[in-house]
C-alpha cells in the first residue's frame, strides 16, 4: 500500500499534474482501492468543515498585506534603505538581498513572493555594479526561502492545521533559528567576499546622513511586523486577527505614501486571489488525503513499521532528513508538506520528539527544497525575472546557501533548545 502511494504520487508529479490535483487524485485512488466504505462521499463535508477553520482566514490576509507593500512601492524603498545600512559589509548588495528578504518575509509569509520581489529590485543593481552573477543570484534565491521561516509564515499555518499544534508557539520556535540562519547567510557572503574580492562587486560609499535619511523607508515595515507579532504574544489577538490588523496597517501606509489608488488595489487583490486560491485548494485536498490515510490505516501501519525497524530516535530523524532533502529535489514544497506531514508527524511524536520542534525542522527542509535542483521553485523565480543568462548560474550560486541550511538543521538536531527555548518563555496557546 505504501509503495503504491509513493509511486502514484511521484508519477502524477512527473506528469506535471498540479499539486492540488495530485493530492486529490491520490486520495481518491487510495479510497477506491483500499477502503470498503465510500470515502469520496465525505469530500463535501470535509471541504466545508476545513474551509470554515478560522485560522485559514489568516492566509489571504497575510498574502494581501505583502502584496500591498509591493504594489505601493514600500518594498522597493525598503530595499534601498537596507542597502545603505549594510553597505559597509564585504559583499554589499548581496547582504542587502538577505536583509531585505528577511524584512519582507516578516510582512508577507511567502518565499515565492519574497524571491520575486527582491529579484525585481536587486537584479538591475547587479548588472550595474559588477557583482558575480551566480553568487548574487544565489543570495536572492536563498534570501527568498526566509519567507516560510520568519513569522508570519503561511506554511507554518498549514503545518499547524495538519499537526494540530499552536501557531503562536510555532512562530516563537522559528524566531531564533530564522535570525541565526539569516546571520549565517550574511556570514557566508562576507567570508566569500573576503576570500574572493573580485566576486564582491563595487563598494558604494554611503554616509551616515544617507543612512539616517533612509530610516523613514525602513521603519514602517518593521512597525507592521512588530504590530502583527506583538498583538499575538501580548494576548491581544489571534493569528487571524493580527493578520487583519497588519492589512489595515498596510492600507494606511500605502495611503500615507500616496500609492492607494485603483491600479494598486486591483493588482494587489488579483495577486492575492490567485495565490490564496492555490494554497487553499492544496490545503483542502490535503485534508481529504489525511482523512483517507487515517481511514485505511496507512498512518498507523507506517508508524508501526518504522518503530519495528528498531532504529534509534536520532537514526530515525537522520533518515527523515535525508528523505526530505531528496524529496525536495523533485516536489513542490507546499505539496511536500501537506502530503508527508500526516505520515511523518505521528512517527516523530512516537519517537519522543516535540512536534513544534519538528515543525521548524520541516520548514527548514522545505526551504532547502526551494533551492535544490532540478525543481527548486526559487531558482526558477529568480531566473524567470532575470530573463537572460544560464539557469545553471542560479543553481551554482544557491548551493553554498544549501550548506548553510544543512548546518542550521544540524544545530537544531543536536541543540533543539535553540528552537524550544523561546516558546517555553511565553504562555501562549
Amino acid at each position: 500500500m505504501l509503495s503504491f502511494t509513493v509511486i502514484l504520487l511521484l508519477s502524477l508529479l512527473a506528469l506535471s499534474v498540479t499539486a492540488a490535483a495530485s493530492v486529490g487524485v491520490l486520495g481518491l485512488a487510495l479510497a477506491e482501492l483500499y477502503s470498503p466504505l465510500p470515502l469520496a462521499n465525505a469530500m463535501g463535508e470535509l471541504a466545508w468543515g476545513s474551509s470554515a477553520e478560522f485560522l485559514l482566514v489568516a492566509i489571504p490576509l497575510y498574502v494581501l498585506m505583502g502584496e500591498l507593500l509591493v504594489c505601493s512601492g514600500v518594498a522597493g524603498r525598503m530595499y534601498g534603505a537596507v542597502s545603505k545600512w549594510v553597505s559597509w559589509l564585504p559583499g554589499g548588495l548581496m547582504n542587502a538581498n538577505i536583509g531585505a528578504s528577511a524584512l519582507f518575509s516578516a510582512t508577507s509569509g511567502s518565499s515565492v513572493a519574497t524571491a520575486a520581489t527582491i529579484s525585481t529590485l536587486a537584479l538591475p543593481e547587479q548588472r550595474k555594479s559588477g557583482y558575480n552573477a551566480p553568487l548574487f543570484l544565489g543570495s536572492i534565491a536563498a534570501g527568498g526561502t526566509l519567507g516560510i521561516l520568519i513569522p508570519p509564515s503561511i506554511n507554518m499555518i498549514v503545518f499547524a492545521l495538519i499537526a494540530n499544534v499552536s501557531v503562536p508557539k510555532l512562530y516563537l520556535a522559528a524566531t531564533v533559528p530564522a535570525l541565526v540562519l539569516s546571520g549565517m547567510f550574511v556570514l557566508l557572503i562576507v567570508v566569500v567576499s573576503l576570500m574572493r574580492p573580485e566576486l564582491a562587486g563595487e563598494r558604494v560609499a554611503v554616509t551616515w546622513r544617507d543612512r539616517i535619511d533612509s530610516l523613514p523607508h525602513l521603519l514602517p515595515p518593521l512597525g507592521i511586523f512588530v504590530l502583527v507579532i506583538g498583538v499575538i504574544y501580548g494576548g491581544i489577538a489571534t493569528a487571524s486577527e493580527s493578520a487583519a490588523l497588519g492589512v489595515i496597517a498596510a492600507f494606511l501606509l500605502a495611503w500615507y505614501k500616496g500609492a492607494l489608488n485603483t491600479s494598486t488595489m486591483r493588482r494587489a487583490f488579483e495577486s492575492t486571489m490567485r495565490t490564496t486560491g492555490m494554497i487553499i485548494l492544496i490545503t483542502l485536498c490535503a485534508f481529504f488525503l489525511n482523512f483517507v490515510l487515517s481511514s485505511i490505516g496507512l498512518t498507523t501501519a507506517l508508524v508501526d513499521f518504522v518503530v519495528g525497524l528498531e532504529l534509534s530516535p536520532m537514526g530515525t530523524m537522520l533518515a527523515l532528513i535525508v528523505f526530505y532533502i531528496l524529496l525536495g529535489c523533485f516536489m513542490d514544497t507546499l505539496a511536500m508538506l501537506v502530503t508527508t506531514a500526516p505520515l511523518t508527524v505521528p512517527i516523530v511524536v512516537a519517537m519522543g520528539f516535540d512536534p513544534i520542534w519538528f515543525g521548524v525542522m520541516l520548514i527548514l527542509l522545505c526551504e532547502m527544497g526551494q533551492l535544490t535542483p532540478p525543481f527548486g521553485i526559487n531558482l526558477f523565480v529568480v531566473q524567470s525575472i532575470r530573463g537572460e543568462g544560464k539557469f545553471i548560474d542560479v543553481i551554482y550560486g544557491a548551493l553554498p546557501f544549501c550548506l548553510a541550511l544543512l548546518a542550521m538543521l544540524m544545530i537544531l538536531l543536536f541543540a533543539p533548545q535553540v528552537a524550544l527555548w523561546l516558546p517555553s518563555q511565553f504562555s501562549v496557546s
